[in-house]
């Protein structure tokens, strides 16, 4: 199928993406309105849009997932995906972003966003991922729209060219100019604009304008800049030639404008998207993928669906699929495709074979993840899914024991949905971990697993890794002597322990003469005193930085065995630690802060307020307007600091942690920690 430059086209795939709540599923919902996919425009206020439909997502008015839908535009065949803005489910867009052939950046004109604005085109600058801008909400504009690009350029490494110059009647926007086309347009409540004469009190707007837009885009071309310097008009088809390789060489980033509510803008921005989008073949070629042969396919996403079962949503890149086909992951892994399926929101259609460029759901393919390159070869993925960073962690237990097997599935297969968590399960507390990316993107897998799972759970804060240790040393005997009939039990132990060095764990040695204590029983005592500080110290935590040496001890020739010498140990130890000056430790994270140069100060407030303590703030490398904040926190304190950070950085803030070291924690903080966790608590 060619396009109307005799360029074969094929399936096209683009991704929407931009700051939370830039109207993003609003577009998605005027694009297929306008397109015919749908009889009417959902509003998300009704909750009757074909993106958000989950019940996650409805419950909490806000993307938490991709959303894919499938449309026809002048017989050209196009997929949009939906990518959720919060930065906390930012990670959903990355396995998309790998597949796809273009972006639409939906932005708006609000400064607190431009930072979030920045993450996203940092990525999309770092993938060589074209990409436009669509200015959404252009009804609410007030002031220039150039000084609103004046605005979001600090969030873009590459120019942003405008494409639209709106136009006005008493204040209020009716249309916009077409700088490239030099057409004039009037807005339409949900339908297409019309196209006019270019008022002559727009002319002189439009001159400067559009002079602009070919001054930016002469950087790149030589011929152009000569005809701009002798005032030669250049020929159109020379511009959009023009406009359309920087946009896909990544050199530009073109701004259309529009209001996805009330449908405006919305058939130009797909005319560009027909006329400019990359096609696959020149995807592949971005990719890697230039001489691959045989059927490659990008799995953007899993999930698992009430009557299919497993299904990932996947871009076929080169080759086609078929109902039975065998496909490989770079490892090796083997998955047998069960079905096809069109995927419109929340609903799935059988189909047949999926051709080079097309997007599908594809049924039962077990093996594959999320992020993987599947091929009939062995191809490399091509975009690799960087490690998730998780910056906020709740304990989750089934309500009733009986349903812990139920749990540990359904947790499973959300993780299997989303990558970006962790699960951990820690043998010194019992518990089941999840880690996540904040406080919503943790609510909502809550709400996954009694919806759709229905598993009744309880949550608590995880329980923080508390060590103690001791100050000073100590000499003391442990003796163990029972009869009770028969053979008794007896052993005799002299332990000198003694504090070590931060970091250097616990040890044991000895030092025995003339045979006081027999050999074969010496690992007994070891035994003993190491089973001791993995129970806990006189404060009720495991013990770590302390030596212990069996210096002296009896035994009787009967009555002495293995087991007496280790209950011998126990006792020398719990006698003897508590003359130790036992202290507790708390363990203290690195932390790096994130976050843009204007909320510098407030969190340079906030770490102190959690015992932090800030060694060192850089700008960050390579990013305009940011900084990195580098401090020691303990890791009691880390619990809900990202909730706290995104609230002071209109929700950008992040950071990376990792242990440090133990510190030394006493007074008031301490005995209440004891008080609450510590092996004797409530006692």
């Amino acid at each position: 199928m060619a396009n109307d430059n005799g360029r074969q086209a094929g399936p096209r795939c683009i991704a929407l993406v931009g700051p939370f709540a830039s109207g993003k599923t609003s577009l998605l919902e005027a694009i297929l309105m306008r397109t015919g996919a749908i009889n009417r425009q959902g509003h998300s206020k009704e909750g009757n849009m074909v993106g958000d439909a989950s019940q996650e997502a409805r419950a909490n008015a806000m993307s938490v997932e991709v959303n894919v839908a499938e449309t026809t535009y002048m017989d050209d065949r196009l997929t949009f995906i939906d990518c959720p803005g919060s930065v906390e489910f930012q990670y959903e867009a990355l396995p998309v972003l790998a597949g796809v052939d273009m972006a639409v950046v939906v932005a708006e004109a609000d400064p607190k966003k431009v930072p979030a604005l920045q993450l996203i085109l940092r990525d999309l600058e770092a993938r060589r991922l074209p990409h436009l801008i669509f200015l959404n909400k252009i009804d609410k504009l007030s002031g220039s729209v150039r000084d609103v690009l004046q605005m979001l350029q600090p969030a873009s490494r590459v120019p942003l060219v405008l494409r639209q110059l709106p136009m006005t009647n008493g204040g209020v926007i009716t249309g916009c100019i077409d700088l490239a086309l030099e057409r004039a347009h009037v807005y339409h409540e949900a339908r297409e604009s019309e196209i006019i004469e270019l008022p002559d009190a727009e002319k002189a707007a439009e001159i400067e304008a559009r002079t602009a837009m070919l001054e930016q885009i002469a950087d790149f071309d030589d011929t152009l800049m000569e005809q701009l310097l002798e005032d030669v008009q250049p020929e159109r088809s020379l511009v959009f030639k023009d406009l359309v390789a920087e946009m896909r060489a990544g050199r530009i980033s073109p701004v259309f404008i529009g209001s996805a509510e009330h449908g405006n803008g919305i058939t130009r921005l797909l005319k560009a998207i027909r006329h400019e989008a990359p096609t696959v073949r020149e995807t592949r070629e971005r990719l890697g993928l230039k001489d691959v042969s045989g059927t490659v396919v990008q799995v953007m996403k899993t999930m698992q669906t009430a009557r299919s079962g497993k299904m990932c949503v996947a871009r076929v890149l080169a080759g086609s699929v078929t109902d039975g086909m065998v496909l490989r992951s770079a490892d090796g892994r083997e998955s047998k495709v069960s079905g096809l399926f069109r995927v419109m929101g929340q609903e799935t259609q059988k189909r047949d074979a999926a051709q080079e460029g097309e997007t599908v759901a594809l049924g039962k393919v077990e093996a594959a993840r999320t992020g993987d390159t599947l091929s009939t070869g062995m191809v490399a993925d091509i975009a690799p899914l960087p490690e998730s960073m998780p910056m906020m962690s709740i304990a989750v237990a089934p309500r009733e024991r009986k349903d812990d097997v139920r749990l540990s599935a359904a947790l499973q297969r959300i993780i299997e949905e989303d990558p970006s968590l962790r699960l951990v399960h820690v043998p010194e507390t019992g518990e089941t971990v999840l880690e996540g990316h904040g406080e919503m993107h943790l609510r909502v897998v809550m709400e996954r697993l009694t919806n759709r799972y229905g598993v009744p759970i309880t949550t608590s804060v995880p329980r923080i890794a508390y060590r103690e240790t001791i100050r000073k040393s100590a000499n003391v005997r442990g003796r163990h002597k029972k009869q009770s009939g028969g053979h008794g039990q007896f052993g005799d132990v002299v332990l000198t322990i003694k504090p070590t060095p931060r970091g250097s764990g616990v040890g044991f040695d000895e030092s025995i003469t003339g045979g006081v204590v027999p050999r074969q029983y010496i690992s007994s005592v070891e035994a003993g005193v190491r089973e001791y500080f993995d129970m806990g110290g006189p404060l009720g935590f495991p013990v770590v930085d302390v030596a212990v040496t069996l210096t002296d001890g009896s035994y009787h020739t009967v009555d002495s065995s293995d087991m007496a010498f280790r209950q011998a140990a126990q006792i020398g130890m719990r006698e003897g630690m508590p003359q130790c000056e036992p202290v507790l430790l708390e363990p203290v994270m690195d932390v790096t802060v994130r976050c843009p140069s204007e909320a510098t100060a407030r969190i340079n407030a906030i770490l102190p307020r959690r015992r932090g303590q800030i060694v060192g703030s850089d700008a960050r490398d390579g990013w305009h307007g940011w900084d990195e904040i580098h401090a020691l926190v303990p890791a009691s304190e880390m619990q809900d600091l990202i909730v706290e950070l995104r609230s002071a950085t209109a929700g950008v803030g992040s950071f990376v942690q990792e242990f440090d070291h133990l510190a030394e924690m006493s007074g008031r903080l301490a005995d209440e920690v004891a008080q609450k966790y510590g092996r004797h608590a409530g006692a």
